[in-house]
């Protein structure tokens, strides 16, 4: 091989390529996935980035103009498949521990998500089981999931805390994630949610949520940040949960410690939530089910400055929990909002893995066009993460993180629910699941 040692992959013989190239979406560029088709067509990656996409013989002759010879890259065969980036799912709660389905009889007689969690069930319930789990259980369980996902395409994922609601527990959460990050294959984005719910400690006090926000601020951030794991701070910002002022402070704190800000908002009802992340900059605004007309002018006047704030919408929140109240994607779009999907992943009200479930969701419910849903996971999902300059595209220089579908075109993604359909995932350049036929191209 001259000299070189075999670190190329070389994809070719797909039906069509999405390349998300040209950086966030929003408005009617939301359905831009920027296709290569109708033609021979290839993808080279050399040390774990793309070094060229297009036709066959264009990418051929950018391998050579690179002096790299075509017997240092390995073959995988599409054949005639679709290729995406890899899949970032921009919202889980991946590391926890315990289940919550009898939640679902609870609801099944009428209980609300508010109801369920003065009862002690809901996030409480979680954070018990969370508290007493080990590390073991924790890494144990959380594989396991990643693993699935991976089946399904995400190479990528927002991973948070929010499950222990103390120090202890809060850091044992993002020691987790920061493991399972070094460990790989899937990427995780680690983020501090302290403020995920005020823990049964505090319940019973009369300043009880007003305590638990000087605990986050005081004790549990100033620890977050020596460990020197998250990269993002969050808050559920929600009535009888955490004001838009008490979001606020906590948001400011994190800011000010070096944190980038996300926010759980308006998932149940307006809370000013999607009006605070545009004030703050927040990356990403997330649920955003109820939000007020404010909140949409807000996100709105926003994508139009130069600080746009990604509404990541979580459909299979709102399927699962059975309401027929979907945050309005439309209105998002033809607002000029940049649209991102995730799975929020969780115990109790979405325990699901599947980002291709996701986006079936948000065809039938949010109106979503096959398009527009690759679109939210992948490079709008890629932003919201503050990744989209390394990731959700397939541009040269970008990390090489592909997915080959089973399905030859975007609008067989979404069309086959619940099919796992990902043929051959890679990461950095390299196979990490499928059973894609790979062998090492011959010299010219």
């Amino acid at each position: 091989m001259s000299g070189f040692a075999a670190s190329g992959l070389l994809i070719e013989g797909a039906a069509s390529i999405a390349t998300m190239a040209g950086g966030l979406r929003c408005g009617s560029a939301q359905a831009d996935v920027a296709t290569i088709s109708g033609g021979p067509l290839a993808v080279a990656c050399w040390e774990g980035r793309i070094l060229a996409v297009g036709w066959s013989d264009e990418v051929h002759r950018q391998i050579v103009a690179e002096g790299l010879p075509l017997d240092a890259f390995r073959r995988l065969d599409a054949a005639g498949g679709l290729v995406t980036p890899g899949l970032i799912d921009a919202h889980t709660h991946l590391v926890f521990a315990g289940t919550r389905e009898g939640e679902w009889q609870m609801r099944a007689r009428g209980a609300g998500y508010l109801e369920i969690l003065e009862a002690g069930g809901g996030i409480l319930s979680t954070v018990a089981a969370t508290r007493a789990a080990s590390d073991a259980d924790l890494l144990a369980g959380a594989r396991r999931r990643l693993a699935e996902m991976l089946a399904s395409g995400t190479t990528t994922a927002e991973a948070k805390s929010g499950y222990g609601l103390d120090v202890a527990t809060e850091l044992r959460q993002l020691d987790v994630i920061d493991r399972l990050d070094r460990e790989g294959p899937v990427q995780l984005v680690p983020t501090y949610l302290g403020a995920h719910a005020v823990p049964a400690e505090y319940r019973g006090r009369p300043d009880g949520i007003e305590a638990y926000v000087a605990d986050v601020v005081g004790k549990q951030l100033p620890a977050v940040v020596r460990q020197g794991i998250a990269r993002f701070c969050d808050v559920f910002c929600e009535r009888d949960v955490f004001s838009a002022d008490q979001s606020a402070r906590i948001l400011g704190a994190a800011r000010g410690a070096g944190l980038a800000l996300r926010l759980h908002a308006d998932e149940l009802a307006p809370s000013g939530g999607a009006e605070l992340a545009a004030e703050l900059g927040c990356l990403s605004a997330d649920h955003l089910a109820a939000s007020s007309e404010e909140g949409i002018a807000a996100l709105a006047r926003a994508a139009a400055g130069d600080r746009p704030v990604v509404a990541t919408l979580l459909p299979a929140t709102s399927w699962f929990l059975g309401k027929h109240h979907f945050a309005p994607a439309r209105r998002f779009i033809d607002a000029g909002i940049p649209v991102a999907l995730a799975t929020d992943l969780n115990p109790g009200t979405s325990p699901t893995v599947s980002l291709p479930l996701v986006m079936s969701i948000a065809c039938l419910e949010m109106s979503l066009t096959p398009a527009e849903a690759l679109v939210a996971v992948t490079i709008n999902a890629a932003h919201s993460v503050g990744l989209s300059s390394e990731m959700g595209s397939i541009e040269p220089g970008k990390q090489a993180d592909l997915v080959v579908w089973d399905v030859p075109s975007i609008d067989q993604l979404p069309y086959w629910l619940g099919a796992r359909l990902a043929r051959t995932v890679v990461k950095r350049g390299r196979v990490v699941f499928g059973n894609g036929r790979v062998r090492r191209c011959p010299s010219t």
